[in-house]
This record gives structure tokens, C-alpha cells and sequence, in this order.
């Protein structure tokens, strides 16, 4: 078993429940770490015998495009895009934060972290 990481991915997007939030839009950082066997990779050398990471940013900039009013929701589709599009997947875990959200105080970032499991 091995763990690939995307870490601090910044993307610009438009998600929130507030309509000056769809419309103005902010910074997000995405990190996702997933989890397969990468026995074979680390022998072949090969990178199609792994889980390509261009492929997971891909997803990850691709969801983010996609307005939703819940991070949660957000995440969730990251992770079931994941599964479905590469079936070496194993576990994957994806932490979305807004940062400086619009909350009325002096907040870096805000965020969620959801898990699936094949």
C-alpha cells in the first residue's frame, strides 16, 4: 500500500450560500491523499502502472468549476469522481478550505474533510 498527495492546491471558485459568494467568488486550497497499491509502479517505473497525479488535479480543478453552496459537497463529488475514474483507488481522504470566508471575523481559512473507502 502507498499514499499519493496533492497538497495546497489553489483554486479560484464560486462556492457558498451567500449570492455575493457565487458572484465574487474566492481562493480555495484542496489537498487529497489516496491510497493504493503501488507495489507495481515502484518496480516498472512506469506511470501507467500507477495513479496518476495530473489526472487527481484534473478532477480536483474540474469540481471546483462546478458551483455548490456546501464544501461538503464539494468534496464528496472530488472523492466519487475519484473512485469512479480510477479504480485503483483504495481510500481516498480530500480537505476543501475557502480561505478568508466571509464570516464577519479574522478567519485564515474554513474547511472540511470527508473519507471514502472501496
Amino acid at each position: 500500500m502507498g499514499i499519493i498527495k496533492l497538497n495546497k492546491v489553489k483554486v479560484y471558485a464560486y462556492h457558498g450560500c451567500l449570492i455575493e459568494e457565487g458572484q465574487i467568488g474566492s481562493d480555495y486550497l484542496v489537498d487529497l491523499k489516496v491510497k493504493s497499491n503501488l507495489t507495481k509502479p515502484a518496480v516498472t517505473d512506469e506511470l501507467a502502472d500507477t495513479v496518476d497525479y495530473v489526472h487527481l488535479n484534473k478532477i480536483i480543478k474540474e469540481e471546483m468549476a462546478q458551483r455548490s453552496k456546501l464544501l461538503e459537497h464539494v468534496g464528496q463529488r472530488i472523492l466519487d469522481r475519484s473512485f469512479l475514474e480510477i479504480p485503483e483507488l483504495e481510500k481516498a481522504t480530500v480537505t476543501v478550505r475557502k480561505i478568508n470566508p466571509p464570516i464577519g471575523g479574522d478567519v485564515a481559512s474554513v474547511g472540511v474533510t470527508l473519507t471514502k473507502k472501496r
